[in-house]
């Protein structure tokens, strides 16, 4: 979303419809299949990732990770573009910010690889946007995991008498929002964590 379509100023020339106003997109463009087996203590997880938009693309991992609380890390090996990873956990840096870190090498061009990653549910420049995952248990084993975010400007009234401001001004705000990930979680449990 680019900024001119979010302005909204006293001067700029808004949008025409509510359409414009209010979107909300509900087709994924990622969808997401894991299956999970826990083995003494270790979660070994089957990932298959299906990408709609921009492009389409297939990715599948096998990912490691440990089931205690305390984990700090999960190992991640992508078979098709013969990556290796080790991740940390998502480490809180402040109450929003989360910062990853990671060491891999790649097969296929014999390289090493450091990854970092800050991230954050809130953030934006000049709206709001939130990000979230909500989960759904739909029985003992199967789990939907839903990847939504929403990008807002509040709406404002603003006003002024003896300037050259309207008397009465009303931006009607804005909303975007959108299902990006839908994921299907099925785990089988031999042991109980």
């Amino acid at each position: 979303m680019d900024e001119a379509s979010i302005s909204n100023g006293s001067g700029a020339q808004g949008p025409t419809s509510w359409e414009e106003l209010y979107n909300i997109d509900l087709v994924p463009s990622e969808l997401f299949l894991k299956f999970r087996k826990h083995v003494q203590g270790i979660r070994v997880g089957l990932n298959l990732e299906f990408y709609n938009a921009p492009a389409n693309d297939f990715r599948a991992n096998v990912v490691l990770k440990p089931l205690s609380p305390e984990r700090m890390w999960k190992f991640m090996y992508e078979p098709i573009h013969q990556d290796v990873n080790l991740l940390s956990k998502k480490i809180p840096v402040t109450r929003f910010l989360n910062l990853q870190v990671g060491i891999g090498h790649n097969f296929r061009s014999n390289a090493v690889t450091w990854k970092w990653k800050v991230t954050t549910c809130l953030g934006g420049d000049g709206m709001s946007r939130i990000r979230n995952k909500t989960s759904v248990g739909l029985c003992p084993g199967v789990d939907f995991r839903f990847g939504w975010r929403a990008d807002y400007i509040l709406p404002e009234i603003t006003g002024g008498l003896g300037s050259d401001e309207a008397l009465f001004n009303m931006s009607s705000g804005r909303l975007q929002a959108s299902l990006d990930r839908v994921e299907a979680i099925f785990t089988q449990s031999d042991d109980k964590y």
